[in-house]
């Protein structure tokens, strides 16, 4: 699933493929979503990259393969166009709903969450999930994320567990948190004020610590609990 500013790249991205024969430049793209710098744009064309909707051809300058579209945009009538391609997609398998008891509630899955580079935030449910009513904490909303990467893995935060996260917009030292930095992208890690900064601190020694203005981070969640399926 897709954020609305990653499906923003991607149209512009597609349309002027469709009419120009070439991607647009980053200053390109960074007016027209009107974001303040290129890094932003940066993310989310890695993002895109990662989730395979396109691919970057590093051998020419401003080349950029679009492989496939989200729903929402070929709903709009477009139709997904491989500049110079070869590439093949697997098709995804369809998801399945995990079974409920009786002594259990059903969170929705929320897609994935980076415990390594972080990606975009996700806010569509791909899933639903089983979870013990006693993993969920006072009348807050939880949901559930898995896990992508292995930078918490010194935690026991292993890349493909499902993450429950009780929904809050604070945090205090050491907790666990679904962090969105500027507003672009999400992570999962450890949180610390520090030297009047936020520090996202990962669990895994081959990952440095994120120094980060307070109006950078805004805390979208706590862990409250793990789900790991052998």
């Amino acid at each position: 699933m897709l954020t609305r500013k990653q499906i923003e790249l991607l149209k512009l991205i597609h349309t002027r493929m469709e009419t120009d024969g070439v991607a647009p430049s980053f200053d390109e793209m960074k007016d027209a979503l009107d974001l303040r710098s290129k890094s932003g744009i940066h993310r989310l064309i890695t993002a895109l990259e990662e989730r395979g909707f396109i691919r970057r051809m590093h051998h020419r300058a401003r080349a950029i393969e679009v492989l496939k579209l989200p729903d929402a945009l070929q709903k709009q009538g477009f139709e997904a166009k491989v500049i110079d391609g070869g590439a093949t997609e697997k098709p995804a398998p369809p998801a399945q709903a995990l079974p409920v008891d009786a002594s259990s509630l059903s969170l929705p899955i929320m897609g994935r969450i980076a415990a390594g580079t972080p990606i975009e935030a996700i806010s569509a449910v791909v899933n639903d999930i089983s979870v013990p009513a006693s993993m969920l904490r006072g009348r807050s909303s939880h949901y559930a994320l898995e896990v992508q990467g292995d930078s918490m893995i010194d935690l026991g935060i292993n890349d493909g567990d499902i993450v429950v996260i009780r929904e809050q917009d604070t945090a205090d030292n050491g907790d666990i948190v679904v962090a969105l930095v500027d507003g672009l992208e999400a992570t999962l890690k450890k949180f610390r004020r520090q030297n009047g900064m936020i520090a996202l601190e990962a669990a895994n020694a081959a990952y440095e610590t994120r120094l980060l203005r307070d109006d950078q981070v805004q805390v979208q969640g706590r862990l409250v609990g793990l789900i790991r399926s052998y």
